[in-house]
């Protein structure tokens, strides 16, 4: 089985979530300020090198209007 922090899933979060961000205009400092931590946090995610969890990723949806029922139909489509 694949590790899931390398999973195409995952990099489809990590995509995703940055595409997201800065279709925004928002920075990664601007979003981790907003998510109460520092900007590598965000930068990690983005990379691959951290998983996201659910609260997390739902926090930071919401923070960059992203559509979460969406992003998650997508990931239904990719291999496990």
């Amino acid at each position: 089985m694949v590790k899931s922090v390398h999973s195409e899933r995952q990099k489809l979060i990590a995509t995703t979530l940055a595409e997201q961000r800065r279709a925004k205009g928002i920075s990664q400092a601007e979003l981790a300020k907003a998510f109460g931590r520092h900007q590598p946090f965000i930068a990690n995610i983005e990379s691959g090198e951290r998983r996201v969890d659910l609260v997390e990723l739902l926090t930071i949806a919401d923070a960059i209007e992203l559509d979460i029922h969406a992003l998650i139909e997508r990931l239904r489509t990719l291999p496990r």
